[in-house]
């Protein structure tokens, strides 16, 4: 697997920067199954602990020598990017989660970590949700840092937000015609040029089959790694993530083909079109297991 697979993410498990156990979460075992995780400066980090938190950070920033999760920030905005590259020991994380991406701050956003080795996921949260030529225009600008970027994020919240929409534990985005539609137009956007998009935020962490329902739906829809809240959400994703044996053994079929075209378990297996799919079965398969 490549070290820069957005398979490899799983659950990304958000922290606010001011959490009373973010140096034992960030930095020791303390969830054994967690894959990835943000540590967030944005909306999840109250205005008065900003200064106590970046002083924390600091000062844990050493003690990250693990590899075993993948560690982002989620900076404010560009200045607050800045700010966090100039601390000792900040290429000890994975990468940065960049809030509130848009054409106004784009170019900066991605100058600054230009030169760096941190991975990205820019995070779509304002108007270019709903026009498709400044969404578009967006892709472009992303396109040109593309080596860097692990998958491309949309604010679920703030989307639903500007719609004045809210939606119970039972629905999913794509139960609404709107919520849908903008999904819709943004999965295709970036999926279609090779991007990976992440799953939308399930705000109801105590209802675990309503989380699975989500997620599944998420994955009919070419989605994969979801923003989680709670760590309860851990266990149950990572299971979901695993791969059936009939999966995998087609997977395998299909990549290992000498032939363009085959049946396949009475279906058509075409190896040109359906070999992405196939990889990324098995890289699954790597990193959940398989059923």
């Amino acid at each position: 697997m490549k070290k820069n697979d957005y398979l490899a993410l799983g659950a990304t498990l958000f922290i606010p920067a001011s959490h009373k156990r973010l140096e034992e979460i960030v930095s020791s075992n303390r969830y054994p199954d967690l894959k990835s995780l943000v540590v967030d400066f944005e909306d999840g980090l109250e205005k008065s602990d900003f200064e106590s938190a970046m002083k924390r950070i600091d000062a844990i920033l050493g003690s990250i020598t693990t590899k075993r999760v993948m560690v982002f920030m989620r900076a404010k905005d560009v200045e607050h990017l800045s700010e966090l590259l100039k601390l000792h020991n900040i290429e000890n994380i994975t990468g940065f989660v960049l809030a509130k991406f848009s054409l106004t701050n784009a170019v900066d956003y991605l100058d600054l970590l230009q030169n760096t080795k941190h991975l990205i996921m820019p995070s779509i949260e304002g108007e270019e949700l709903f026009h498709h030529q400044k969404l578009h225009k967006l892709k472009d600008i992303i396109l040109t840092h593309k080596h860097k970027v692990l998958l491309v994020r949309f604010g679920l919240e703030d989307m639903l937000r500007q719609l004045g929409m809210r939606r119970g534990c039972d629905e999913s985005v794509f139960d609404f015609s709107a919520s849908s539609c903008i999904i819709g137009n943004f999965i295709a956007t970036f999926k279609s040029v090779g991007f990976g998009v992440s799953g939308g935020v399930y705000p109801c962490y105590r209802d675990r089959e309503g989380f699975l329902k989500d997620a599944r739906r998420d994955m009919k829809e070419g989605l994969f790694s979801k923003t989680i809240i709670h760590p309860s959400h851990i266990a149950p994703l990572n299971e979901l993530y695993k791969v059936t044996q009939e999966a995998y053994d087609e997977a395998l079929k299909i990549i290992n083909s000498d032939k363009n075209i085959f049946a396949l378990n009475e279906k058509m297996a075409e190896k040109a079109t359906m070999i992405s799919h196939s990889q990324e079965i098995v890289t699954r398969a790597e990193v959940y297991g398989v059923v």
